[in-house]
């Protein structure tokens, strides 16, 4: 079978092919289809299912090339797994939804299905668990939805916190302040925070209490009001330590809880915290778990095969243990 889709424009063509045509040769490899060029059409032959795929995937990067979105081998990828599957116009409803827009005016926006239920989640509900591997944004775009929710003036001020396991919340030890002592396990909430306000708006709103950060356990007997407050790596936080946070909620507040099960850190005989609300929360008016996959793994395309790789290894352990 032959389908022919017509890009419309040179420019728009060249960008759809990408250096050397890689994207157009992924695309026949994948699919095991013949492609060429005829003027500013793309030309695909093979399978009658497989030519209708690609037809779909270039449809798909002519929508992305449009809406000013570069295409790298990851979203190329991604773009063939959802045309596979019979979702390719999905694509194009993600890169019209903007999460917020960073401090120096560039728009960040979801780039998988399910960072965009994840996104919704957060907007809709209070509390809102985001689970997932590695790489697949879970932070990052909590961080944006806080900052921009901040900007609109819908909570007063952004918390952030996380278990710091690896002192076993006893930061007593450690040289400096509070702030000196909780940074490095803070550092990637501080990063998104930078990027997304400037370093000196963050420095302003950090000295005028806009912005808190503190370990998980200084959470405890306070009632969190107007605010809008991220828990980050909350696999490692015990029972009671996730009761304790999620109780914590109060009028006018928004509560994002994200983790990754696969990789717990806490001592042996302590389970996650984050795995038994999940578990007891399911279904809860109010509350939205989404489970994001190695699907949206947005970082190098290793990555994705490094959690497959790790999620393989840890079923064959729990068949074992069953055994």
């Amino acid at each position: 079978m032959q389908i022919t889709v017509d890009t419309g424009a040179l420019d728009k063509l060249f960008t759809v092919l990408g250096v050397f045509d890689e994207n157009l040769i992924t695309i026949a490899r994948e699919l095991r289809l013949l492609t060429r060029v005829e003027e500013t059409a793309i030309v695909l032959e093979g399978e009658e299912e497989a030519a209708r795929i690609g037809a779909e995937v270039i449809k798909s990067l002519i929508a992305t090339v449009e809406a000013g979105e570069a295409i790298d081998k990851t979203r190329l990828l991604y773009c063939i797994e959802l045309a596979r599957e019979g979702h390719a116009r999905d694509i194009e409803g993600i890169m019209h939804d903007v999460v917020a827009v960073s401090s120096r005016g560039k728009p960040v926006k979801c780039k998988t299905v399910g960072q965009k239920h994840y996104v919704e989640a957060v907007r809709r509900n209070t509390v809102t668990f985001g689970v997932g591997p590695a790489g697949t944004g879970k932070t990052y775009l909590a961080v944006c939805l806080a900052v921009a929710a901040y900007k609109g003036k819908e909570v007063e001020k952004i918390i952030l916190t996380r278990p710091a396991v690896e002192a076993g919340e006893k930061l007593g030890f450690l040289p400096g302040d509070l702030q000196t002592k909780v940074d490095p396990y803070l550092r990637p909430l501080y990063d998104a925070l930078q990027e997304m306000f400037g370093l000196e708006t963050y420095q302003r709103l950090m000295e005028k209490g806009a912005i808190e950060v503190a370990p998980l356990a200084y959470m405890r007997g306070r009632t969190l009001t107007d605010a809008f407050v991220i828990l980050d790596e909350a696999q490692n936080a015990t029972r009671e330590q996730m009761k304790m946070f999620l109780t914590r909620l109060g009028e006018g507040s928004k509560m994002v809880v994200t983790g990754d099960l696969t990789q717990t850190d806490l001592p042996d005989g302590k389970k996650s915290g984050l795995r038994h609300a999940v578990k007891i929360l399911e279904g809860v008016e109010d509350i939205a778990i989404c489970r994001l996959t190695e699907k949206d793994v947005v970082r190098h395309p290793l990555v994705t095969r490094i959690v497959r790789a790790y999620e393989h290894e840890e079923n064959k352990r729990k068949k074992g243990e069953k055994q």
